[in-house]
């Protein structure tokens, strides 16, 4: 059994829901990144999607294009992420951990390099935001020999036939974006995601995590309500670009948002 399946049959089975924050690798520089992942976990994050630096993330807004933009001018790549994973898995063998990014980045190192990589680093699973289903059956037939999860997104916009293969090709749990947009967009509707999180559930037993537009511990517990996880990553690439000339403040700080949602959901 996966992390991922664990975590999620844990968290079923004592009525909590999935916190799951997402933070850039090596924002703003590189020594951060693994203190922070500590930190959010001891906060009471379930599952950390670590995002991989690109150069062109068309899904992401001006917040996380900065801070792919900070990380990158330390030279932060793919295997430096993969790296920081190994890193932290000297002290945390159980808290999963995704990759999430773009392909052009695992196609330059090679799809069978980048597995093998990942998996002996302790990288659960992979969320590739460019790679739809439809064209990723070499890489998830890959991924899944070598035990990586493949992550896939949802979106309001998501046609029922497309709902289906994205269930059926998925694995570790389901991506549901909450709004039409990229990355820090704000029009969350609970009501229209509990709607398309209920037609999803008919289709699969995998747990269906919401990302976009959560932002405060009001929304966590909003989100929580209707869905299995509940995935921050703006309010706190925004913390940490706000903390960037203060570095050492930045566990500690950031930490605090995601203890304040958990609190919120638990309650």
């Amino acid at each position: 059994m996966s992390r991922l399946q664990q975590r999620f049959e844990s968290l079923r089975a004592s009525g909590r829901k999935a916190l799951i924050p997402y933070v850039t690798a090596g924002d703003p520089q590189p020594d951060v990144t693994v203190p922070l992942m500590h930190a959010l976990v001891e906060a009471g994050a379930d599952v950390i999607e670590l995002g991989v630096p690109f150069s062109d993330p068309m899904a992401d807004g001006p917040v996380i294009q900065l801070a792919c933009e900070r990380a990158l001018k330390h030279h932060v790549r793919l295997l430096d992420v993969i790296a920081m994973v190994a890193e932290f898995r000297k002290t945390d063998n159980q808290t999963p951990v995704v990759l999430m990014g773009y392909l052009n980045p695992i196609e330059a190192i090679g799809y069978e390099r980048f597995a093998d990589a990942a998996v002996a680093a302790g990288v659960d699973g992979v969320l590739t935001v460019d790679l739809p289903p439809e064209e990723a059956e070499e890489t998830s037939v890959l991924f899944s020999s070598k035990g990586l999860d493949n992550i896939y997104l949802m979106s309001p916009a998501t046609s029922a036939a497309r709902l289906q293969q994205i269930c059926e090709r998925g694995s570790g749990y389901l991506y549901y974006v909450s709004v039409k947009g990229v990355t820090g967009s704000t029009a969350l509707n609970v009501g229209e995601v509990a709607d398309k999180i209920n037609q999803v559930r008919g289709m699969t037993d995998l747990p269906l995590a919401v990302g976009f537009g959560i932002r405060d511990p009001q929304s966590a517990r909003a989100i929580a309500d209707v869905a299995d996880g509940v995935i921050v990553g703006s309010v706190l690439v925004n913390r940490i670009a706000e903390l960037a000339q203060t570095p050492a403040l930045i566990p500690a700080q950031v930490s605090q948002v995601i203890a304040d949602m958990r609190s919120a959901m638990d309650a």
